[in-house]
C-alpha cells in the first residue's frame, strides 16, 4: 500500500497517529465490498479523526473512502452529515457527492479483529490542488488570494443560505458549536483551560476567558435579531479542506460540521491564515464574497473578535483531548501562546480585531 500525496488535501500533520497501515488497508478493503466497484488500488492519504483512502478504479475513476474512528461520531450523526451534504448538492453547491452502497445506503460498517466497528462512507474524488499547498504562491500573488477568498466567502454564504432555509429530518443529529459547545463545562472539543502543559498564569487567564465567552456567547444567542445567524455550518473552513481548480473553490471534509454561528465559520477561516501576508486582503475579499450572496451587517462584525478567541481556544480543547498526537506534542506551546495573546487582548478591548485586520 502506498502513501502518496494526491489531490485530497493531506499535509504533514495528517498522517500523525501511530497507524498500522496494513490493518487499515484490510479494513478499507472489507468496507469496499459494500460498493459495486472494481478498484485497482487503495492509498491511505490521511489519518487523523478518520482514515481517508484514495480508491483508484479502472479507467482513471477515483473515489475517497473514509473510515471513521470508532466512538468519535455515532451512526446517527454520521448519517446526518451525509444527508446535509446531499441537501447542499441539491442546491448545486459542488460538495463532493456521496456514493451509495450497493444496497442504496449511505454508509457501510466494518469491524477490526478486536470487534471495534469502523463506519465507512464513499465520496466522489475532487481533482484540483489543496489551498494549503498554494499558500507560498499566494504570498507572492495577493490578487489570486483575493479571487480565491472572495469565492470562498460566496460559497460560505450560499451554504448558510441553504442551512437557514432547510428543515432537517426529525432524526437529524449533529453537535453544536454554541455557548455550551465552545465554553460550557464540557465543550465539544474538551476543556481548553485545563491542559497539563499550561502554566498557572495561562490556566488562570484561560479560565477567565472561558467565563467571559460563556457569558457573552449566551447573551449573543439570546438576542432574537441573531436568529438567522445560527444554523448548520461546516466549521472547518481551513486551507486543507479547500480544493482549488483555477479560481473555483470546492469544500470537502464535513466531519466537524454542526450547528453554530455564521461568525464562527468566518472566524475559522481567518484564524487559519493569521500568519499569511495576504490575510487582510483575504479578509476583505471573503467578506465581499459573502455579502454578495448573504447580508452581513457591519454591526455584526463587532462580535467577530469573540468568535476568533473561541476558535483559538477550541483548538486547545482538541489538543487536550488528544495529547498523544504529533499536533499536540509539536504545537501545544504555540497554540497556547496564540490563544492567550488573543484572550488577553479581547478581555482588554472586546471589539478590536486581531492579526492586524
Amino acid at each position: 500500500m502506498s502513501r502518496a500525496k494526491p489531490m485530497w488535501p493531506a499535509n504533514d500533520a495528517a498522517l500523525e497517529m501511530p497507524v498500522d497501515e496494513a490493518r487499515l488497508c484490510q479494513l478499507a478493503a472489507a468496507a469496499m465490498t459494500e460498493w459495486s466497484l472494481t478498484y485497482d488500488v487503495l492509498t491511505l492519504v490521511k489519518y487523523r479523526e478518520n482514515a481517508v483512502f484514495r480508491v483508484g478504479c479502472a479507467g482513471g475513476r477515483k473515489y475517497a473512502l473514509r473510515l471513521h474512528r470508532p466512538g468519535y461520531h455515532g451512526d446517527d450523526a454520521l448519517r446526518s452529515e451525509l444527508r446535509w451534504i446531499a441537501a447542499l448538492n441539491a442546491q448545486g453547491l459542488g460538495i463532493p457527492a456521496v456514493i451509495p452502497t450497493r444496497s442504496g445506503g449511505l454508509m457501510a460498517r466494518t469491524a477490526n479483529s478486536e470487534g471495534r466497528i469502523w463506519p465507512a462512507d464513499l465520496f466522489e474524488w475532487v481533482d484540483g490542488e489543496p489551498l494549503r499547498a498554494m499558500e507560498p504562491r499566494l504570498a507572492r500573488d495577493t490578487a489570486q488570494a483575493v479571487r480565491l477568498y472572495r469565492n470562498l466567502g460566496g460559497l460560505a454564504a450560499r451554504i448558510h443560505n441553504q442551512a437557514t432555509g432547510w428543515l432537517p429530518p426529525g432524526e437529524f443529529r449533529r453537535h453544536c458549536w454554541d455557548a455550551e459547545g465552545l465554553a460550557g463545562e464540557r465543550p465539544f472539543w474538551g476543556p481548553f483551560w485545563s491542559l497539563e502543559t499550561h502554566t498557572p498564569d495561562q490556566a488562570a487567564l484561560l479560565r477567565r476567558v472561558r467565563e467571559q465567552l460563556w457569558l457573552r456567547l449566551s447573551e449573543y444567542a439570546a438576542d432574537s435579531a441573531n436568529n438567522q445567524l445560527f444554523s448548520l455550518i461546516h466549521a472547518d473552513l481551513v486551507p486543507d479542506n479547500l480544493i482549488v481548480d483555477g479560481d473555483a473553490v470546492r469544500l470537502i471534509d464535513f466531519d466537524d460540521a454542526g450547528f453554530g454561528w455564521h461568525l464562527f465559520e468566518i472566524a475559522t477561516a481567518l484564524f487559519a491564515i493569521r500568519e499569511q501576508p495576504y490575510r487582510c486582503a483575504a479578509f476583505d475579499a471573503l467578506l465581499d464574497g459573502y455579502r454578495q450572496n448573504r447580508p452581513l451587517a457591519d454591526e455584526q462584525l463587532r462580535h467577530l473578535p469573540m468568535f476568533i478567541v473561541a476558535r483559538a481556544c477550541s483548538y486547545l480543547g482538541w489538543i487536550g483531548d488528544r495529547p498523544d498526537t504529533d499536533t499536540a506534542r509539536e504545537r501545544s506551546g504555540q497554540l497556547t501562546a496564540v490563544a492567550c495573546e488573543l484572550a488577553e487582548a479581547w478581555l482588554t478591548d472586546p471589539r478590536r480585531l486581531p492579526f492586524g485586520l
